[in-house]
């Protein structure tokens, strides 16, 4: 029998939405500016999966499929390379707007700021991000990763350059370390889509550069004739990409947003926990995190990202193993004329909470108070391909971790 999944209806107070400007439409303007300066930008795919809409009986279903982001297979150098554009900027007294590709890899940015190094703590897709960027741009990186991390991550990570170890810690742990070793070192920075007191304005920078991904989702729905998706379904992790996307999708629809679901890993689902808890104060989830999610084995919140969510989230849901394994076998075998996502399993827990709440009866009331019905266009985030492939082909391929 599988385990259930958890929810909870939002019912916290809301606070005076004081974050929710981070995430405003010129602030992601400046960030896609700058990602369009790259080389190795591209638009990722909006795979429309109507044969499974119409199965599940929805008007439109869509994945956004990060795969393909920058080569990385992942989204997350979104964030981080903007971060460090922003702090390069302040640095150099310059415009976001000059931090283009082409400066931040010339002569004259090596004499105006000349080189730092960027410490950071990841699970895999954020320092691999981090370290990409500080090899494209000329700058250092130190990478620290929680026990259990995957020895494909870790290789991703140090075939970068950057200087990489798995500690005998979480990865809440790791933050912490990679926050220490940057304030003892000289021109040390530390790039953390987590955020605390006195730790919140490269937070905010990254999850400026994640409205990058949600920007590209609502433009390609638009031009696919859908004005705006009825329901966005986001994972979270610390609460960084969830922050971002809800907090870009309410200021670009100020008078009718969509109604936000956010999914964590049943064992580190810390925002689920604060929403429980129903204060309006967030959770935090410690020790071990034994979830094959492994990009939202995150137990303490993002105090930004938890602001915005608080306010304008519908449900929060922690979703087991399965749910996500759910998700990445209907992506990898696709109905007739829908195209194929290769989704990792952090990336596909939405379409795995989508199918489950369309089909199933036991869930009848959750997808009752999201207003789940023959006219939601429901738009899901694949935030990762197969990161770790061995684990991929155990899930898709053996049925790892069964529905039922």
């Amino acid at each position: 029998m599988a385990e259930t999944i958890k929810w909870v209806a939002n019912t916290m107070p809301k606070s005076d939405d004081a974050h929710l400007g981070i995430m405003s439409l010129e602030h992601v303007g400046e960030a896609r500016a700058f990602h369009q300066s790259f080389p190795q930008y591209s638009v990722t795919p909006l795979a429309k999966l109507d044969a499974l809409a119409a199965d599940l009986g929805l008007a439109n279903l869509a994945v956004k499929d990060e795969s393909y982001r920058f080569g990385l297979n992942a989204f997350k150098v979104l964030g981080g390379s903007f971060a460090m554009a922003s702090y390069i900027a302040e640095k150099t007294g310059k415009p976001v707007s000059e931090m283009t590709y082409d400066y931040l890899t010339s002569d004259e940015l090596a004499r105006d700021f000349g080189q730092a190094t960027f410490f950071t703590a990841t699970d895999g897709n954020h320092g691999r991000g981090v370290a990409w960027a500080a090899n494209k741009l000329g700058q250092k990186a130190v990478v620290h990763m929680p026990k259990g991390s995957v020895k494909s991550r870790f290789d991703n990570i140090a075939a970068e350059g950057a200087q990489v170890t798995i500690e005998d810690v979480n990865y809440d742990e790791c933050v912490r370390m990679a926050a220490a070793e940057a304030d003892a070192c000289e021109n040390g920075v530390i790039v953390q889509d987590t955020a605390w007191d006195g730790y919140e304005e490269i937070p905010s920078w990254i999850m400026e550069g994640y409205g990058t991904m949600a920007s590209e989702a609502a433009e390609q729905y638009a031009e696919a004739g859908v004005e705006r998706p009825t329901h966005v379904f986001v994972q979270a992790g610390v609460g960084s990409l969830a922050g971002a996307v809800v907090g870009y999708f309410v200021n670009r629809f100020p008078d009718n947003p969509p109604t936000f679901v956010v999914m964590e890993a049943d064992e580190a689902a810390c925002l689920y926990k604060g929403a429980v808890a129903g204060d309006g104060e967030p959770r935090i989830v410690d020790g071990d995190m034994p979830t094959i999610m492994a990009g939202l084995a995150c137990g303490e919140p993002n105090t930004l990202g938890w602001d915005i969510l608080r306010n304008h989230v519908s449900v929060f849901v922690a979703c087991p193993n399965w749910v996500a394994a759910k998700g990445m076998r209907v992506l990898g075998a696709p109905l007739t004329g829908d195209p194929r996502v290769i989704s990792g399993e952090s990336g596909a827990v939405g379409t795995g909470l989508i199918t489950t709440l369309m089909e199933s009866d036991e869930y009848a009331d959750l997808r009752e108070t999201i207003g789940l019905t023959a006219e939601s266009s429901v738009l899901l985030f694949s935030t990762e391909g197969d990161t770790d492939p061995v684990n991929y082909r155990k899930v898709v391929w053996d049925g790892a971790y069964p529905s039922c």
